[in-house]
């Protein structure tokens, strides 16, 4: 497989897409489709492409990691179905704009996005996916696999996306034990301890990071806020708390990457974490493998996923490639893979996907850098799903505003 690892990629594709349109007879995709805005009935769409197709993957999650195995197992595998895979990676907020000209233009270069709940919410508003649940979710049978916190996320997706991959994800608790003794078990314990330890403590940007919006998301659970579903009038404790905690942090990165230098370094002493973010820096000598993890007395996961889309406009040919890579995607022995290096820990989304099935490679990483302790807090303590997009962007907004205005940069 190729690779290509930025987004401007993506446009160079639209744009050639565009002028391609405009030099091009209309119907010249394979297997029917490829009319602007519209795609392929699903009566038109065959069990098996009638010819192996390429696929564009466009990956703006970080999902690669995870399935990009998966993908190229099932192109071994399945090579009268698709004979080629090429991905590109980028960043969520520049999807729109990657695809919406293909989609308007009916020229589509992008076949497949991986994608996290910010850009799958994204493409339904601006109705650039097709409606794959809806259409073909009788040729994906294996979603009926998912585990009960992976199909509450897939509800997110009204029907536009495909759950590929899933983690808890947060709020833990990061710390070096060379400098933290009287490890913080509450949100409350935490302010203390930033109190006595001024610019020890920090987190990142939310809007910019995982673990720095799943703590934001998680802290009305663990404050006993009034309505953890809205930022705006239910979350006086949160804001409260936070307004509190800023006297003592010194600055907010822009990216969860400054975060892990911060505690590897030396910078920081403490920070919120998720099992990934707390699993794959350590197995890949980013930080110390001696720092530690902890987490609160009593809290809620707030969980997250990968999405799989397609943009509106897809070939018959290259929908039917798609929706039977997906469902090999939900396979158990498969899905295991999603394991990795811990990045999405545990990461597979469906019953039955153990850590014996994943590579050994994995299952060594795991042993030697995930806590022992995780899964029985996966098991024990409650979940939730995300805010909707709408209230988390409103949330971000609130937190820009009132938190970390001039602590970070835009």
């Amino acid at each position: 497989m190729r690779r290509r690892t930025t987004l401007q990629a993506a446009a160079v594709a639209a744009a050639v897409g565009l002028l391609a349109a405009a030099c091009s007879a209309p119907d010249s995709g394979d297997g029917g489709g490829g009319d602007a805005g519209g795609s392929a009935a699903p009566d038109e769409v065959p069990e098996t492409p009638s010819e192996p197709v390429t696929l564009n993957i466009l990956d703006v999650a970080g999902n690669a990691k995870l399935t990009e195995g998966m993908v190229a197992q099932f192109v071994e595998e399945n090579p009268d179905i698709i004979s080629s895979v090429t991905w590109e990676s980028g960043g969520a907020p520049d999807l729109v704009g990657a695809v919406q000209p293909q989609v308007d233009s009916g020229n589509i270069s992008i076949d497949l996005v991986m994608t996290g709940n910010d850009g799958l919410s994204a493409g339904i508003d601006q109705d650039l996916w097709i409606p794959i649940v809806d259409d073909f979710g009788d040729r994906i049978p294996n979603q009926a696999n998912y585990i009960e916190p992976a199909a509450a996320m897939q509800e997110l997706a009204q029907g536009y996306g495909v759950v590929t991959t899933y983690y808890p994800s947060g709020p833990l608790l990061q710390y070096d034990p060379d400098v933290v003794s009287d490890v913080p078990s509450t949100p409350e314990e935490v302010l203390a301890w930033a109190e006595a330890n001024p610019g020890d403590f920090g987190y990142a940007r939310p809007a910019n990071s995982g673990p720095g919006r799943t703590w934001l998301m998680g802290l009305p659970y663990l404050l006993g806020d009034e309505d953890p579903s809205d930022p705006e009038n239910g979350w006086d404790n949160t804001w409260e708390y936070l307004t509190e905690l800023n006297q003592y942090i010194d600055n907010y990165p822009t990216g969860t990457g400054q975060v892990i230098t911060n505690m590897a370094d030396g910078t920081w002493a403490m920070t919120p974490i998720t099992t990934g973010w707390d699993i794959e820096p350590r197995a890949n000598g980013q930080e110390p493998a001696r720092i530690e993890a902890a987490a609160f007395d009593d809290f809620t996961w707030v969980t997250d996923a990968h999405y799989a889309v397609i943009p509106q406009g897809q070939s018959a040919d290259k929908i039917s490639a798609i929706v039977n890579l997906l469902n090999y995607i939900l396979t158990p022995e498969v899905n295991a893979m999603a394991y990795d290096h811990g990045y999405f820990y545990p990461g597979p989304s469906v019953e039955g996907a153990t850590l014996d099935l994943a590579p050994e490679e994995s299952q060594q990483v795991i042993e030697e850098f995930g806590r022992d302790w995780y899964d029985d807090l996966i098991e024990s303590m409650p979940t939730t799903t995300p805010l909707p997009p709408e209230q988390m962007v409103l949330a971000f907004d609130i937190w820009d505003r009132e938190i970390g205005a001039g602590k970070y940069e835009g």
